[in-house]
């Protein structure tokens, strides 16, 4: 789910102060702590080898987070794709790869254990 900053709906906006909301933006319920993690990313990584070996070979941990900078696409199990830009927020549900297409850097909240066994097996994968 890809939300641009314009179409979180603006909650209070007085001098100085805008509170935008987006309700029900996932569910975290089930997950235990989440991690803070800020990734800077070049353009042309792709996931998707980094990813073999998981279920699906995909990134099976959801993600909430801002696109700071940069352009990024993931796909599914399905093969949809769907592109973040700078100031988008998002969620990423579980079965994703990731694709950077602009330099980016993104700020994402991550289910800690799931997300420290992907980081851990991406690792592993980069030491060939």
């Amino acid at each position: 789910m890809r939300v641009a900053k314009g179409d979180v709906d603006v909650k209070m906006a007085i001098p100085g102060a805008t509170i935008r909301q987006r309700r029900d933006f996932g569910d975290s319920s089930g997950y235990g702590k989440l991690s803070g993690e800020y990734f800077t990313l070049a353009a042309g990584v792709d996931t998707t080898p980094l990813f073999q070996g998981l279920e699906g070979n995909l990134c099976q941990c959801p993600h909430w987070g801002l696109v700071v900078r940069g352009d990024l696409t993931t796909t599914d199990a399905a093969g949809k794709e769907e592109t973040v830009t700078a100031n988008d927020l998002f969620y990423w549900p579980p079965g994703h790869n990731v694709r950077v297409n602009a330099d980016a850097e993104i700020v994402m909240f991550s289910p800690q254990h799931e997300h420290s066994h992907v980081i851990d097996h991406m690792i592993e994968k980069t030491k060939g």
